[in-house]
């Protein structure tokens, strides 16, 4: 067993809640963020790094905006829609209050001009357009966006429009918005790059993006910005460096600056502090395992997806991992049945266990091989 692979498991043991033995010593108090909620993760694990009333119910503002972004994309990817398809602006959408991109009422727009106009300008007519489009209205696609947001685990939120504005129906939660944006990262790696965009211009109308920390950190690639009156100042960032990506949420700031300068802050901790690396990949092998009375004497067995893991720097020497095996196994064997578990350790004590998989099928053997094998047996016994 490779102690990298283990390394990995404990980052995830720090989002289930297992405590990673005398991490905290090292580390000093996060700073101090002027927001009502805030989080700070690590993408590639799910690790919650710093967390602030994260689960507390708040107005997304256009936050709300990443979720339906993620229902255009999620159309896109299955053949639905395509980036060049024309929607024809109606006169709701036309008439949508707050911020704009500016459409014209009975025009028609391209979705990917559309979806420049509401990631980069906020527009929220451009928003009205794309869900009258892909689903007849705005309602109808609320709960489109309500149906991905539980797929994805946001179970505290609820949608009722594409634009954030408000409704008191709608909220959210800092730890569900995170999860939304690493979902749209994960899921849509080319989509996102429309995030780092500073500027997009539309109807011969030139707008920047918001979301400041694009033109003061090259690290920064997104995400969104969101304001009401109610919700306040509110940012969702995104950060990568030396492979390691961090999602960072404040909601509820006094200000524009304020919350660029939170998120730029918590994002600079959680670098400064904390390192990810990626063990594993799906599907590689960690151990071959026997198995009787099969087509072939071994299986190959690993974990079933990445495996990335997320600890305070300087920690990566202490970790340490086992391979608990399920011994004896008879064939036919299943791809993707459990065959054991790693057993991951920092400082001797267990954090994790992640179920290790067989990687391929093993059908039953022939005869010749089933007899064999049961001589074996015989003989070990």
């Amino acid at each position: 067993m490779k102690a990298p692979f283990l390394v990995l498991l404990i980052l995830i043991a720090g989002v289930a809640g297992i405590p990673l033995a005398g991490a905290q010593t090292a580390i000093p108090a996060p700073p101090a963020i002027g927001a009502t909620s805030y989080l700070l993760m690590d993408h590639d694990t799910g690790a919650v790094l710093v967390e602030s009333n994260a689960d507390e119910r708040v107005e997304p503002a256009s936050l709300t905006k990443i979720m339906t972004a993620y229902a255009v994309f999620r159309e896109i990817a299955a053949g639905k829609l395509s980036a060049a398809d024309e929607v024809l602006i109606s006169e709701k959408a036309w008439r949508t209050e707050g911020s704009r991109t500016f459409l014209d009422v009975g025009s028609r727009v391209s979705v990917d001009d559309l979806l420049m106009g509401m990631i980069v300008q906020s527009g929220n007519d451009a928003s009205v357009a794309l869900a009258e489009h892909i689903a007849g209205s705005e309602a109808a696609f609320a709960g489109l966006m309500n149906a991905h947001a539980q797929r994805l685990g946001a179970v505290n939120s609820r949608f009722t429009n594409a634009t954030g504005l408000p409704d008191p129906e709608l909220y959210t939660t800092a730890r569900d918005i995170a999860l939304i944006a690493s979902a749209v990262i994960r899921e849509f790696p080319e989509e996102y790059g429309r995030y780092k965009v500073k500027e997009f211009v539309y109807n011969d109308i030139r707008q920047s993006n918001r979301n400041r920390l694009l033109f003061r950190d090259e690290s920064v690639d997104g995400m969104k910005t969101g304001y009401t009156a109610a919700a306040g100042y509110c940012l969702v960032a995104s950060a990568q460096r030396d492979g390691m990506r961090l999602i960072s949420v404040v909601m509820g700031t006094s200000g524009a600056e304020q919350r660029a300068r939170d998120s730029l802050a918590l994002l600079n901790y959680g670098f400064r502090f904390y390192e990810s690396h990626r063990l594993y990949e799906g599907g590689a092998p960690v151990q071959r395992l026997r198995v009787w009375q099969g087509r072939q004497a071994e299986v190959p067995i690993g974990p079933s997806q990445d495996v990335h893991v997320t600890i305070p720097r300087g920690r990566y020497p202490q970790l340490g991992a086992a391979l608990d095996p399920v011994l004896g196994r008879e064939a036919p064997v299943a791809s993707g049945e459990r065959l054991g578990t790693i057993i991951v350790s920092l400082d001797g004590q267990e954090v994790l266990r992640v179920p290790a998989v067989a990687l391929e099928e093993v059908p039953r053997g022939n005869l010749w091989r089933r007899l064999v094998d049961s001589v074996l047996r015989m003989v070990q016994s």
